[in-house]
């Protein structure tokens, strides 16, 4: 499977170096066959032999910073604030219900969620859900720990609000009660009137998080050496969430613009430092009604996300707001402000953070796109799948702008098992290669026929590698597994993994996840690599909603471009879809038959197709 992963994407000479690498590796009594029968004696020992592999693999291990590269980020609907007091009553409204989601989490009277679509009814781990606020992505010098609390525990009734770059602390429970919606008001407007004095304003220490891992690390380690910011970390490490009450950000409200703002905060000059972007839930809620969550990715998915914050949108709107003092905690203590003591060396340290967010934010060259041509509800009538006819959609436009495919990741969620978290659909296959090259290479040549012939093909293929992938059948986790029992065996790291191909296999320059919402908000993630694409679609019945990521510091990408091709191809695959649909000739059924005999009517077709059926 490996190999006919990458046979098309990389030169023969290397393909053919590659094939005998893995033959070799493969053989009765070699390195594969050792490795594969120390995965099976890891598999009877634990829950999940990969979990811990991928784990530190897809996040504990890297070391770029987490905003923009790792952590994804959810945009809500823009809100039309009268004033400050009405973006409070909303945010007091916003936590009322992240307290009564968190109490269904840990009374575990959330309902068992079920797959959809392939395998649809088989019931899912529910474990990323008691991850949302009981866990923190602690900096380490080369790895990452995901640091998990115990649910429920009495350090975990407060959550941090930011607000000017101070943070605070907001105490739950005051008295043995738990704080009413009222309450919560009344204590945000009391930490928004202390964040406006500047005699007590603290350094923007916020930013720390936005470095890259090791040198908040290393950041961190001096910091902790003063007792008065290791309270302060530790007040911080163990809150429930945080929330962000951001200033207007003075940029012109739009769906790209409050992306951004929710990714990373417009930089030091604006937002980027009122975060701590270690926490796995943060709430922005904006003084101009940009409002959205930005989450560390590690401790769960994005389906996990979406069921949370669409339970949230929901709750917004379908519960009213409960302001009555009458079941209030009469006296509320002042919420206390987190002191920091700083030194000219974390100031200098503050400083380089500040810089390299900003280099960050200059980079970042985002497109949030809606394409309202079809919706979902148009391919569906074609008897595709949204997802699958997407991704075609995706590996034609990288075509037309690059001239090849490369190696894409859509995540394919194996929560079927327990702990499960992701493989991957490779859904740069030969057959999408065929198909993107007579779309454009021959696309004068392209009948409807031939159209009609090769979809089904296409798209039969994404169903098989879709099913693999959600079953654990993928290539990705396995080969993962593989060199990871290779490096605890303390062998030399196989040649499988060091060979080209593999290195190339690995670096997804089409970074891509179908992120679908019921309600009006939209998901946003950055590339992961320098010269790559982060594509996050959303597709709902009547249109397509496309977030894309790229850096203005490569010149092989260009979000804008990337969007233009994106447009016109799915316009051309549609008026393919209605041709195909219409009666053809007689002479049109009699082709289709011989191609799928290959009785001789491969002359008929494009080059590539013929190639295809060889």
């Amino acid at each position: 499977m490996y190999l006919s992963c990458m046979k098309h994407l990389v030169k023969e000479e290397q393909y053919q170096k590659t094939k005998a690498i893995v033959v070799k590796f493969g053989e009765p009594g070699g390195t594969g066959e050792l490795l594969q029968k120390k995965l099976l004696e890891r598999s009877d020992k634990t829950y999940n032999w990969v979990y811990d592999y991928w784990l530190e693999d897809m996040y504990l291990n890297q070391r770029l910073a987490l905003p923009v590269n790792s952590n994804p980020a959810m945009v809500f609907p823009k809100q039309n604030f009268k004033d400050r007091k009405d973006s409070l009553r909303f945010a007091a409204h916003l936590i009322t219900g992240v307290l009564e989601y968190k109490e269904r989490i840990d009374t575990r009277v959330l309902p068992v969620d079920f797959a959809r679509g392939q395998l649809a009814g088989t019931p899912l781990c529910m474990k990323q859900y008691y991850r949302l606020f009981n866990t923190y992505r602690l900096p380490g010098h080369k790895r990452d720990t995901l640091v998990i609390h115990k649910p429920g525990s009495i350090e975990q009734e407060h959550i941090i609000v930011a607000c000017k770059n101070q943070f605070f602390v907001l105490d739950l429970v005051v008295n043995k009660k738990k704080l009413k919606e009222m309450d919560i008001l009344t204590q945000l407007e009391k930490i928004v009137k202390m964040a406006e004095n500047s005699e007590e304003r603290q350094p923007p220490f916020g930013l720390l998080t936005s470095d890259g891992r090791t040198e908040w690390a290393q950041a961190r380690e001096v910091l902790i050496k003063d007792s008065v910011n290791r309270e302060s970390l530790a007040v911080i490490e163990k809150c429930l969430c945080v929330l962000c009450l951001d200033n207007p950000s003075g940029m012109e409200v739009g769906d790209t613009s409050r992306a951004l703002l929710m990714l990373h905060g417009g930089g030091h000059e604006k937002m980027g430092a009122n975060r701590w972007y270690d926490k796995p839930m943060q709430f922005i809620v904006g003084e101009d009604g940009v409002c959205g969550t930005v989450c560390e990715h590690s401790p769960f998915e994005g389906i996990v996300l979406v069921a949370c914050t669409e339970y949230l949108m929901k709750f917004m709107t379908g519960s009213p707001s409960k302001m009555g003092r009458a079941t209030s905690v009469s006296e509320l203590p002042t919420p206390a402000r987190l002191l920091w003591k700083t030194t000219p060396h974390i100031q200098d340290l503050l400083k380089a953070s500040a810089e390299r967010l900003q280099r960050l934010v200059r980079d970042l060259d985002m497109d949030v796109h809606k394409f309202e041509v079809y919706g979902k509800e148009f391919i569906k009538k074609q008897k595709m799948s949204p997802d699958a006819y997407i991704q075609v959609a995706l590996q034609l436009a990288f075509y037309r702008c690059n001239g090849r495919l490369v190696s894409t990741y859509e995540s394919a969620s194996i929560r079927r098992f327990h702990e499960g978290r992701v493989d991957n659909i490779r859904s740069a296959t030969s057959e999408a290669l065929a198909f993107v090259k007579a779309m454009t290479d021959e696309k004068a040549s392209l009948s409807v026929s031939h159209f009609s012939y090769l979809v089904p093909q296409l798209l039969g293929y994404s169903h098989y590698t879709v099913h693999h992938a959600i079953t654990g059948l993928g290539i990705d986790n396995h080969l993962l597994g593989l060199r990871e029992i290779a490096q605890e065996l303390k062998m030399e790291r196989p040649e499988i993994f060091t060979d080209e191909t593999y290195v190339a296999s690995n670096q997804f320059i089409l970074s891509t996840s179908q992120v679908p919402t019921t309600v009006e908000m939209f998901c946003c993630y950055g590339p992961v690599v320098p010269n790559g694409y982060g594509c996050c679609y959303n597709p709902q019945s009547d249109h397509l909603l496309f977030s894309v990521t790229s850096f203005h510091g490569s010149t092989e990408t260009c979000s804008a471009v990337f969007i233009k091709a994106l447009d016109e191809g799915l316009v051309e695959m549609r008026d393919l879809c209605r041709k195909s649909n219409k009666p053809q000739s007689s002479a049109a059924p009699a082709a289709s038959k011989a191609v799928v005999n290959n009785q001789g009517a491969g002359s008929k077709l494009p080059s590539t197709l013929q190639k295809t059926m060889k």
